[in-house]
C-alpha cells in the first residue's frame, strides 16, 4: 500500500459518491485513504433527502488529527458545503499541510440535482483554495459557475480551461461529460499547454459518483509519485471500467463498480 490521501468531503449514505467512493477508489488503486467529513447526506440513487453540515471547527480537528500523525502525500477536497467550511479547510491547509499537493473537485450539485455548495462558498473556494491547488477537476456546470459564463461546446471548453488555469491552480482538468455527442473530450491544461483525452460515451444510468471517483483516483496517483498526466490517464481508465462493470443498483443514478479488477 503506497500513497496516503486525506479526503476532505461529504458522506453519501448510498455509498456511490462522496467519502465512500473516495475511500473505495483510493484503496482499489493501492493507496491509503484518511478522511475529514464535512457533511452528512441522506441520499440514495434517486436523490438527496437531507444534509447535515459538520461544524467547521470539527472539520479542522479531523484534518489536524490525521495530519499530525498519519500525514498525507496528497489531499483531495470534495463537498465543502459552506463558506465557513471552505475557510476552515483553507486555514488548516495553510497551517498544517502547506506543501502537500491539493486536488480540488469543486462539488456543487449532486447527480439528482440537489445543491451541495452554498453560493457564497464558490467564491471562497476560488479565492482561498485555487491559488494553492495542484489540480482542479471541474465538470462543465461547475466550470460555468467558477467562470460566470456558459460553456456550450468544445471551442468554449478550450477557452474556459485556460481561464480556469488563470484562477491559480497549477493544472486544470475540465471534464466534458456534460457535452452532447458520442465522443467525450476532457481537457488538461497547465503551463506547458493543453492536452486532450477522448473516449466514446458509455450509455449507462450507473454514473453516480464519477466525479468523486475520478478526482480521488487521480489523487491516489499523485500520492504515489505519478506525474499528473499519468495519474489522469490511469484514473480515467479506472473510472471507465467501473462504469462498464457497474452493478446496476437502485432505481436512479446507480453506483460504479469501484472494485473491478485492475489491468
Amino acid at each position: 500500500m503506497k500513497g496516503r490521501v486525506l479526503v476532505v468531503a461529504g458522506s453519501d449514505s448510498g455509498g456511490g459518491a462522496g467519502i465512500q467512493a473516495d475511500i473505495k477508489a483510493i484503496t482499489c488503486l493501492g493507496g491509503y485513504a484518511t478522511t475529514a467529513i464535512t457533511a452528512l447526506t441522506a441520499q440514495n440513487t434517486v436523490g438527496v433527502s437531507a444534509i447535515a453540515e459538520v461544524a467547521p471547527g470539527f472539520v479542522r480537528a479531523q484534518m489536524a488529527a490525521v495530519l499530525s500523525d498519519i500525514g498525507a502525500d496528497c489531499i483531495k477536497t470534495g463537498m465543502l458545503a459552506s463558506f465557513a467550511i471552505v475557510e476552515a479547510v483553507a486555514e488548516a491547509l495553510a497551517e498544517l499541510a502547506p506543501s502537500v499537493p491539493l486536488v480540488v473537485d469543486p462539488v456543487m450539485v449532486a447527480k439528482g440535482g440537489a445543491s451541495l455548495l452554498a453560493d457564497s462558498a464558490a467564491e471562497a473556494m476560488a479565492r482561498l483554495l485555487l491559488p494553492r491547488t495542484r489540480l482542479l477537476t471541474p465538470n462543465i456546470p461547475e466550470a460555468e459557475v467558477l467562470l460566470g459564463r456558459a460553456i456550450p461546446d468544445l471551442a468554449a471548453m478550450e477557452h474556459a480551461v485556460l481561464d480556469l488555469l488563470a484562477l491559480g491552480p497549477q493544472v486544470v482538468l475540465l471534464k466534458g461529460g456534460h457535452m452532447d455527442g458520442d465522443i467525450l473530450v476532457d481537457l488538461l491544461a497547465d503551463g506547458a499547454g493543453v492536452r486532450s483525452f477522448s473516449g466514446r460515451r458509455i450509455v449507462s444510468r450507473s454514473t453516480h459518483g464519477t466525479g468523486c471517483t475520478l478526482a480521488s483516483a487521480i489523487a491516489a496517483g499523485i500520492a504515489q509519485g505519478m506525474d499528473v498526466d499519468m495519474a489522469v490517464a490511469r484514473a480515467r481508465d479506472y473510472v471507465r471500467k467501473a462504469i462498464e462493470t457497474a452493478p446496476g443498483l437502485g432505481a436512479g443514478h446507480g453506483p460504479l463498480n469501484h472494485g473491478h479488477p485492475l489491468g
